[in-house]
């Protein structure tokens, strides 16, 4: 076997990579990594170095992993901020560090892919023992792969790496056939909440439209692009994807986009959220508004996503990282994943003691989460019974 290093994703063909992706996880599709490099996204300026690993077997690509060069932890959201501040203090450079991970997008999902299921330990193994000799040759304090799917972790953290646990909120299909069909589910105080916040959009003469990918048009997007950068600037940020980004996306993959659009009862375009989605599940991941509606953003980013994963099957739904308000509209507590490799041995003893402590806090966190859960207690067991693997 022999890896590679990409410092574009160019550097190898879309269907040799797709063809090892083996999957519609929309975020490791070629069109999506080279998107994010040609619209200059992602970028050594923008502190997403690309340095994809690839691996070969007589000459047929086995094994890919998107990977990147990092000189801070922008983007990312598995924080580690005070790890950078640790070595700081202590006269070290914490950066560049390698990371794996689908830059600005915190969505679960395969992180390395393998051909050949039955050489799953023996290359998982190889690409890690190279990960780690390409840091500690190359002068990175780190390596990190950040929200791999669980299936993974068991060959990462056998390899050296050391496992660190995150909570999200998910929304999961429990077999509904209609939203009318999700209420029933929940006590009867949060059902009439949602119902209530439903009524308000209505009454306040907003109208929502779900757009798939293939029937978006330019001045859609355009409307929705204002949106998301206004959002940023309220933060005093900007967005970290640009017009260009959005454009050729929606000519790429417009198979895996959602676009819900609220209008005001002038037909005037006033909030926005896009979503990607594959077969089995929806991802929310960009809103931004003009003006503030009550429960506009409820109705847009959680019952708009909620009724098309019902109407189309898909069996969960991710909206995006953080927010106990997720709670009480019916969006469960589950542990997010992610693994890492130190160099330095006095800092990794640390980090990992950090981690321990830290994955005790996230399920003593998580029970409390559980206990403000809508659902009955039957619906909730039944829920996470059927969705055991997130739990």
């Amino acid at each position: 076997m022999q890896v590679q290093f990409l410092k574009s994703i160019k550097e190898t063909s879309k269907n040799e990579w797709n063809g090892v992706v083996n999957s519609d996880y929309p975020f490791l599709q070629y069109d999506f990594l080279e998107i994010l490099e040609s619209s200059k996204c992602v970028s050594k300026e923008t502190g997403w170095n690309p340095y994809h690993l690839i691996v070969k077997e007589n000459e047929e690509l086995i094994a890919v992993m998107p990977l990147y060069i990092k000189t801070d932890s922008q983007g990312e959201f598995i924080f580690d901020w005070s790890w950078a501040d640790a070595y700081y203090r202590n006269g070290l450079d914490y950066y560049p560090k390698l990371v794996c991970s689908i830059p600005f997008t915190p969505a679960t999902g395969p992180r390395l892919c393998i051909k050949h299921k039955e050489k799953k330990k023996e290359v998982t193994n190889f690409i890690n023992s190279s990960i780690i000799t390409l840091s500690e040759d190359l002068g990175f304090s780190s390596a990190h792969i950040l929200l791999p799917d669980k299936s993974e972790l068991p060959y990462l953290i056998e390899s050296g790496f050391n496992l660190r646990t995150s909570s999200s909120f998910h929304w999961f299909n429990n077999l509904y056939e209609t939203f009318d069909d999700f209420l029933p589910d929940l006590t009867s105080r949060q059902r009439k909440n949602i119902k209530k916040e439903r009524e308000k959009i209505a009454s306040q003469g907003v109208r929502l439209d779900r757009i798939i990918g293939a029937e978006i048009t330019e001045k859609m997007l355009e409307s929705f692009y204002n949106f998301y950068q206004v959002t940023y600037l309220k933060r005093g940020m900007q967005g970290y994807l640009n017009l260009e980004f959005f454009k050729k996306i929606v000519l790429a993959m417009p198979e895996s986009l959602l676009l819900v659009l609220a209008y005001d009862n002038e037909g005037q375009c006033v909030a926005g959220a896009l979503n990607f989605y594959d077969s089995k599940k929806l991802y929310g991941r960009y809103w931004g508004c003009l003006e503030e509606y009550d429960s506009l953003h409820f109705e847009t980013c959680y019952y708009q996503g909620v009724e098309f994963c019902i109407k189309n099957a898909l069996s969960s739904f991710d909206p995006g990282v953080q927010g106990e308000h997720k709670i009480k509209r019916g969006f469960l507590p589950i542990e997010t994943y992610s693994v890492h490799w130190i160099k330095d041995s006095r800092f990794r003893e640390a980090i990992n003691d950090f981690i321990k402590k830290e994955a005790i806090n996230i399920k003593n966190y998580n029970r409390q989460c559980e206990a403000m859960l809508p659902f009955k207690q039957e619906v909730t067991n039944k829920i996470y019974e059927r969705n055991k693997n997130f739990k």
